[in-house]
């Protein structure tokens, strides 16, 4: 969920792990993800990568490669994945924020047009100090999620791009921006569009995102909506690695609908995708904030409703 909440209520169940408190925030990701990161490569990694593939420009699947911009391609017919996926939101208006979200994903393609993925959902919340927030030092299961892709338009010679839809439900029993325990409902959907501009070198890709959400929180329904639009570009200088930029461009409602507009941001970042193996890879990507605003609070960003940066890291193995 993406607004804040204000409850001053501090939340302790048999379901949160103790964790240490770390002494920057960049640890929260790498407490939550770097076993599940390590534990998916090894299991991925029986060998160096081929030398023909250090030289030979193949054909990429275009899912991942883009950041938090999600490329049109669902796999090969038949394949399976396996992977964890962390995305960390560091800082506020005051205080220090770090919370973290860790998806341990299962990911299958029963045909050449669709792609089914269901998982699970760990949250991390290190907040001290944050106007509106309750401090917190907590990891904690936070729910579950699925995900349907259907490849509506298939790159070939009578199309230079490709298009997919996705709808993912997700529940969640931890708040994503404060850690507060919640029951929280939302269903996003997303059409990628992305085309090669350059044969198997440069890819470029558009998303157009719509995410509302149903949350109940001491007795109270809360609803709300993100629209959002981004774009990248990615860029192969060997057959192994690609480095790119996205930006994207996100509008939070107070309501499932389009209106009781609340505020914005912009982000843009950096983006790496890496393979480690022909069975395996990893990604990477940041982004800041460079402008938004609020209604609720005054200042040169939106950190009401939004995070000052954003860091996403993934490891994935196919089978």
């Amino acid at each position: 969920m993406l607004n804040d909440d204000a409850t001053r209520s501090r939340v302790r169940t048999s379901w949160f792990l103790p964790v240490p408190t770390p002494r920057f925030p960049l640890r929260l990701a790498r407490n939550t993800c770097t076993t599940l990161f390590a534990a998916v490569l090894w299991i991925g990694a029986p060998g160096p990568v081929r030398a023909e593939d250090q030289t030979e420009f193949r054909e990429i699947e275009t899912k991942y490669i883009f950041g938090f911009t999600s490329g049109s391609g669902i796999g090969l017919e038949g394949e399976k994945e396996v992977s964890a996926e962390s995305v960390t939101r560091l800082g506020k208006r005051d205080g220090r924020y770090a919370a973290s979200e860790t998806r341990i994903e299962f990911e299958h393609t029963p045909t050449q047009y669709i792609q089914i993925e269901l998982g699970v959902l760990v949250a991390s919340h290190q907040i001290r100090n944050v106007t509106g927030l309750d401090d917190r030092d907590q990891t904690a299961f936070s729910g579950a999620f699925g995900e349907l892709r259907y490849l509506l338009v298939e790159r070939g010679p009578s199309s230079p791009f490709a298009m997919t839809l996705s709808v993912e439900p997700e529940w969640r029993r931890i708040d994503e921006t404060s850690g507060k325990q919640v029951s929280s409902f939302e269903l996003e959907s997303r059409l990628s569009i992305d085309a090669m501009l350059v044969e198997n070198r440069v890819y470029a890709a558009f998303n157009l995102l719509y995410e509302p959400e149903w949350t109940r929180a001491d007795s109270v329904l809360e609803r709300e909506s993100t629209l959002g639009l981004s774009a990248a570009l990615t860029f192969r200088p060997i057959p192994s690695f690609l480095v790119g930029a996205e930006v994207g461009y996100y509008r939070h409602y107070d309501a499932i609908g389009l209106t009781q507009f609340v505020g914005d941001a912009i982000y843009v970042g950096p983006t790496l995708y890496a393979q480690i193996t022909r069975k395996s890879f990893v990604t990477a990507a940041w982004q800041t904030q460079v402008a938004g605003h609020s209604l609720e609070e005054p200042g040169p960003l939106n950190l009401h409703d939004f995070a000052r940066h954003r860091l996403k890291l993934k490891a994935a193995v196919e089978f």
